[in-house]
């Protein structure tokens, strides 16, 4: 869909006031050169009137009338493409960039799209210069990797005070309540489950627990604190028997007989991938995630929790203030020399380019991933550009757009009028030349 040319913006610079005024000196030269040369060859023309006949006046008044005719005609056409010029029957075909400014404006953004941003481009610019590579030996300097850190920093304070605003602030607040009223916790919850357990990848963190709980039991403070408590039921609960039975060799082996008895039990489920507890947990999580999905006391459930997140003042509160203290102590560190994120940030992107820098299969992998995101964004985004630069290019007044290219590439066309003179007097020469080839003939097979 074309984006609309966006509206003049009153105050609006004009587009030359950023040229620098090196480029007005240098086309103003210029055109004293060109100018300089033409009334030179009509000044020449003019004084072969006043000369005496001769074949010689012949000759050079030839050269100048046609130098002066090149050197006009050239002007002509330099002058045409940048201004109106006000004679009969061509000047429709003066002014040529003001009047067709929107229509090159259309040619540019094309050229851009089409010659500059389109996917084999990008993907050969990709694979030329080998970013991946690049990327870790930027990073792996200490210079460049604090530079990383100190400019994240910076984006990150600018994004923090602009969420200060209290519009900002408001917008976001009416944001996170309409997203939390579009939730459905029970459901989200049920396919979060889902896609944990899929393929029973649970099993895996059980796998993990079980191996974390058996470190924990086979630790001797775990047996000296099943002991001790053991110990305090004795005292509790059976205090003449304490005070008869051998109690510390009782408790002590008691807690090995427990510590034994539950790291057995562990290792039996680590191994037995079919173990009964194993099913069970699995028969609980898709019971779980049955009610999730169908159960009406669960939706209900979510239903007034979404209520509470949305509306409960005290929670809102609570948040507000959560969100100015972190906010606060935020900003301290990134307004901080030493700040902390950016320390972060910068060892973050030291490891990165070491990673990059010793692993060539990782640089070959990110290249690729590279150009595969180029090939696919590669056309939306080049759309993109190209509607700007047409939208950008049709917002702009004709003469100054006319103007601004004539200070860019104006100094070099001066040199078609200087050409075009020297061109059309080298031609007026050949065609005297021709024309009087007999009395030149004569002329030089005269005897000295």
């Amino acid at each position: 869909m074309p984006v609309p040319p966006p509206e003049p913006q009153a105050g609006e610079p004009p587009l030359t006031s950023a040229v620098p005024l090196s480029h007005a000196r240098q086309l103003a030269r210029a055109k004293r050169q060109a100018t300089g040369l033409l009334v030179l060859v009509v000044l020449v023309f003019v004084a072969t009137h006043f000369l005496p006949p001769s074949l010689g006046v012949s000759c050079l008044r030839a050269v100048a009338e046609a130098a002066t005719v090149g050197a006009l005609a050239d002007w002509f056409a330099v002058s045409a493409l940048f201004r109106r010029i006000p004679l009969p029957l061509v000047q429709r075909h003066t002014d040529i960039i003001a009047r067709n400014k929107d229509r090159i404006g259309g040619n540019l953004a094309a050229f851009v799209r089409d010659k500059f941003l389109d996917a084999p481009s990008l993907v050969a610019l990709i694979r030329r210069h080998d970013p991946a590579d690049m990327l870790a030996q930027w990073l792996t300097a200490p210079a460049n990797a604090q530079l990383l850190g100190r400019q994240v920093a910076r984006l990150a304070l600018t994004a923090l005070e602009t969420v200060e605003d209290a519009r900002i602030q408001a917008f976001l607040a009416r944001a996170a309540r309409a997203l939390v009223g579009q939730l459905d916790i029970s459901r989200s919850m049920a396919s979060a489950l889902a896609a944990l357990t899929h393929e029973g990848r649970h099993q895996s963190l059980l796998d993990a627990l079980l191996a974390r709980l058996g470190e924990t039991v086979r630790n001797p403070e775990t047996r000296a604190f099943i002991a001790e408590t053991l110990v305090h039921w004795l005292r509790r609960e059976h205090p003449l028997k304490q005070k008869m039975l051998p109690t510390e060799w009782l408790t002590g082996k008691g807690a090995d007989a427990i510590t034994h008895a539950v790291e057995a039990l562990l290792k039996t489920v680590a191994e037995d991938r079919d173990h009964e507890l194993r099913e069970a947990l699995d028969a609980a999580v898709a019971r779980l995630i049955e009610r999730l999905q169908t159960d009406p006391d669960w939706a209900r459930r979510s239903e007034e929790v979404r209520r509470y997140l949305q509306n409960d003042e005290v929670l809102g509160r609570y948040v507000r203030h959560l969100w100015q203290d972190v906010r606060r102590k935020l900003r301290d560190d990134l307004m901080n020399e030493d700040s902390r994120l950016a320390q972060r940030v910068a060892g973050m992107g030291r490891w990165l380019g070491r990673s990059l820098a010793h692993d060539p299969a990782l640089r070959v992998r990110l290249n690729v991933r590279l150009e595969l995101w180029a090939a696919t964004f590669a056309p939306d985004v080049a759309q993109s550009v190209a509607e700007h630069i047409h939208a950008t290019v049709q917002r702009w007044d004709a003469q100054e757009t006319a103007r601004l290219v004539e200070l860019h590439i104006g100094p070099d066309l001066q040199y078609i009028r200087i050409n075009g003179t020297v061109v059309g007097g080298l031609i007026g020469l050949v065609l005297f030349g021709v024309s009087h080839a007999g009395a030149l003939w004569a002329l030089l097979a005269r005897p000295g």
